[in-house]
Formats: C-alpha cells, structure tokens, sequence
C-alpha cells in the first residue's frame, strides 16, 4: 500500500470548502482538467455514502463512489477506472484554522494485488495521483476566491 498526502491552507471555512466538495456531481465545473462530470444515482443525492459519479477527463473516464461522509470534515470516496489491477482511494480532511482559513488535505491510498513490483507499481501510481492532488487543491482554491 502507498499513501500519498497533499495539503493547502484556503482562505475559506469548512462549510463553504464543503459545499463545493459535497456537491459531488459538480467535479468539472471547477476542477482544471475535468471535461465532464455527472452524478450516477442521483436518488441518493443528500444521503453522501455511496453517490457515485463519473469523471470524464480526456478519453479516460473513472467513477468514484463515496466511502465516507463526514460533514463538513471528511469525504472519501473509491476510484474505478484506473488500470487494472489496482484499488485507489481519495480522502479530503479539512481542519479549521484560527485565521478564517482551512487546511484541507487529499490523501490518495493505492494497493495492488499483484505480486510482482508491487511498492514499485503502487509508488508510480501514487506519484501520479499526488500531481493530481495538486491540481485539485490548486482549482479547489481558485474556485473559492483563492490563488489565480
């Protein structure tokens, strides 16, 4: 198993960072490189644990189901999608500062069942979901009145 950790202090407090987190079916309206999204069982809309959607970004397209919904703190959610083989999940934290900011931290777990290369494969994949935890964070930020 690897886990991979990126963290930002946003100029917002948890409510207003989870209202855009929790509007779960919104991902492309402010995530840089996310062409489309939509949710997959809009019925469960409001009820968090187990709402999935698609993401479309390029040709590749990936569900995420949610794992954990812990207003206005924890989100987590499952990845499907990714190459087979490997099981990938993200966590965002978000914890209060004193200074009307938050820091909110997106830790993306990845495991393999192969045997083979196994820490290699999984510290690649982690590597690359650590780049896109970047962006989120970065397009997170922007979409709430943060950096450019």
């Amino acid at each position: 198993m690897a886990d991979v950790s990126r963290s930002r202090r946003i100029a917002a407090g948890p409510e207003a960072i989870w209202a855009v987190l929790a509007d779960f079916g919104s991902l492309s309206r402010w995530a840089d490189g996310v062409d489309h999204s939509c949710l997959l069982n809009a019925e469960k809309a409001g009820r968090g644990v187990g709402l999935a959607r698609r993401v479309q970004a390029d040709r590749d397209a990936i569900v995420e189901t949610i794992t954990v919904f812990d207003a206005p703190r924890h989100l987590a959610y499952e990845i499907e999608g990714l190459p087979r083989g490997f099981a990938v999940t993200n966590r965002w934290d978000l914890r209060p500062d004193r200074d009307d900011t938050t820091t909110v931290t997106l830790t993306s777990t990845v495991t393999t069942h192969r045997r083979l290369l196994r820490s290699v494969a999984e510290r690649a994949l982690a590597a690359l979901m650590a780049r896109r935890s970047d962006a989120l964070l970065h397009s997170l930020d922007r979409a709430l009145g943060g950096q450019p």
